[in-house]
């Protein structure tokens, strides 16, 4: 319990959800600010101060604490500079009954007070708890009822064809909530349709693109931030390609519905450029990669442009040929890489003689030995000269091995490689090298179980 102070120290705290109206003179965050100082000051004769500290937040939602003069409030709290909180209702601290919850158990710790002007409570009695709890619930409630109708609105426009904000798409431009055509983009956009439906390649598509100077929409996004104008990429050709805004659809959900806007592309052109994605390899990708497991898959990388080198496969006549490929030169295209596709037998081979050269290494036969010996486990008598013996049966042990096998024994012993120019670094995990020869020495089931 606060002893009694000869001073009072209370914060104002204040928020609207939307940034309407804070331009005025005089608006919503200034009024509630008012009404809580004229609480403040009806306070007086018991020794409420008001600190000139202003806590508004303006344009932020109560339904979550990534608020910054919320949190400047609760540093000052725990800083020890406020001993009162005054917000002129509830809802306007949080409307999140979890969030309020944790915000009440600082308060506890910090010995704060809670006051609402128009709802009058003490937070410090097991009474004023119970109507506070009351209260909030039903705030929440009110949040959650809102949250609902406006889902229900959404749904409904969308039905009636109306295009409900977001990402603007290329091609288009927005006034009074209504798309309108954008000739320059629109062209853009028909090109895109007709070069895909024409080449049946992505790739293709985006080295073309790039050479006549093509780059993603400009706009400005809700912090003010320019974004856009880039190179394209494989994921943002493919999800323009898969819009149906550009038939004069409006997508909600799995429902489609006739949109009120023009549309770009006739139906047939957008049929043709989809049918492209059935034909594409990548759409049996789960088929392709049962077919070809890869050994190094999710360990291998690209330091040249910092990115995950993913398997691939190309086929010629009735040989299959393996890749590993950096994700940058598959999302744009082969020369934004200076690495590009790597035969993938080449760098396989190069992994597993690195680790049978290391594995038979004196220094790492002693390592190896020491963390057979360290488990509780341990096979008696299994000396440095047994462990010889076995690491001598790599090779037959390797080769009866199937692909899907090979690439669980990868994951146990190599902890990376990363692949630049002009070498290949290979990082390898000492804690697999016991697991592998516990396999060797029999001491688990068959080769199954890797």
């Amino acid at each position: 319990m606060r002893a009694k102070k000869d001073t009072i120290r209370c914060a104002v705290y204040t928020r609207k959800s939307t940034e309407e109206g804070l331009d005025q003179n005089y608006n919503t965050l200034d009024a509630q600010r008012d009404a809580g100082e004229n609480y403040i000051k009806s306070q007086q004769h018991e020794g409420w101060e008001i600190l000139p500290t202003r806590y508004d937040d303006g344009g932020f939602t109560g339904g979550n604490m990534d608020r910054p003069a919320l949190k400047q409030l609760m540093e000052d709290i725990k800083a020890g500079k406020i001993d009162v909180v005054v917000v002129y209702k509830i809802d306007r601290l949080s409307r999140s009954l979890a969030d309020f919850a944790q915000m009440v158990q600082v308060f506890d710790e910090h010995d704060v007070s809670f006051v609402s002007v128009t709802q009058h409570f003490n937070t410090k009695d097991s009474m004023g708890r119970l109507t506070l709890n009351i209260l909030f619930s039903f705030a929440q409630f009110e949040r959650e009822v809102i949250g609902e109708r406006i889902r229900d609105k959404f749904a409904a426009s969308k039905k009636k064809g109306i295009f409900m904000g977001g990402a603007i798409p290329l091609g288009y431009q927005v006034k009074n909530r209504e798309l309108y055509i954008d000739k320059d983009e629109a062209k853009w956009v028909r090109h895109i349709f007709q070069r895909f439906a024409t080449l049946k390649s992505m790739k293709k598509l985006l080295v073309e693109l790039e050479k006549d100077g093509f780059r993603t929409k400009r706009y400005v996004s809700g912090t003010g931030k320019e974004r856009g104008g880039k190179v394209a990429n494989r994921q943002y050709l493919y999800r323009l390609l898969k819009n149906k805004i550009y038939i004069g659809k409006i997508v909600h959900k799995d429902q489609v519905y006739e949109g009120l806007h023009e549309a770009i592309i006739s139906q047939e052109l957008f049929d043709k450029a989809n049918d492209v994605f059935k034909e594409d390899r990548v759409a049996r990708g789960n088929y392709t990669r049962n077919r070809h497991p890869a050994l190094l898959r999710g360990l291998i990388t690209c330091e040249c442009c910092d990115c995950a080198m993913t398997p691939s496969f190309t086929v010629k006549g009735r040989r299959t040929y393996r890749y590993y490929t950096p994700t940058k030169a598959i999302h744009q295209h082969y020369k934004a890489c200076e690495v590009g596709p790597l035969p993938a037998g080449e760098i396989d081979a190069l992994v597993v003689g690195h680790l049978k050269q290391l594995i038979t290494s004196p220094e790492i036969l002693s390592k190896t030995h020491g963390i057979i010996q360290a488990h509780e486990d341990a096979p008696t008598g299994f000396g440095l000269e047994e462990l010889r013996k076995e690491i001598k049966d790599f090779d037959v042990f390797w080769k009866a091995l199937g692909l899907e096998q090979q690439q669980r024994i990868a994951e146990l012993l190599v902890e990376s490689v990363a692949v630049n120019t002009d070498a290949v670094k290979i990082n390898l995990r000492m804690d697999g090298f016991s697991t592998i020869t516990n396999k060797l020495k029999g001491k688990t089931d068959e080769h199954a179980s890797l």
